[in-house]
């Protein structure tokens, strides 16, 4: 039987694998922690983060009453679609980690998909 950490990396493996045949394109990476989320727009080709955003962030926390909900989680989405755009990105490819597509994955992709180009 494979644990919850095991599951994880398979699927995290996965979608690595996935992205990598789209390599052409800037990667958006999320990383969900027990109490934030955290989304980077990263360039693979340079091995540069372009953007960040994440519940720590001061605007997003004014407004979150709580630390990582799917409110919270859309803000987020919302604000690295907006950074992405300032700085001329508007095709990336999502790169949900070993998260599963929902909850508060899929709120923070949705937000970010307003804007960006998946």
């Amino acid at each position: 039987m494979r644990n919850s950490k095991v599951r994880f990396e398979i699927r995290k493996n996965r979608v690595r694998t996935r992205i990598s045949k789209v390599s052409d394109r800037i990667r958006l990476s999320i990383f969900k922690s027990g109490k934030h989320i955290y989304a980077q727009v990263i360039d693979d080709a340079n091995s540069v983060t372009l953007a960040s955003a994440s519940t720590l962030d001061k605007e997003i926390r004014k407004v979150g009453k709580s630390n990582c909900n799917v409110n919270s989680a859309s803000l987020v989405g919302e604000s690295i679609a907006v950074k992405a755009a300032k700085i001329g990105v508007h095709k990336v490819v999502f790169d949900k980690g070993g998260c599963k597509y929902h909850g508060i994955v899929k709120a923070l992709a949705d937000a970010a998909r307003k804007n960006l180009e998946f």
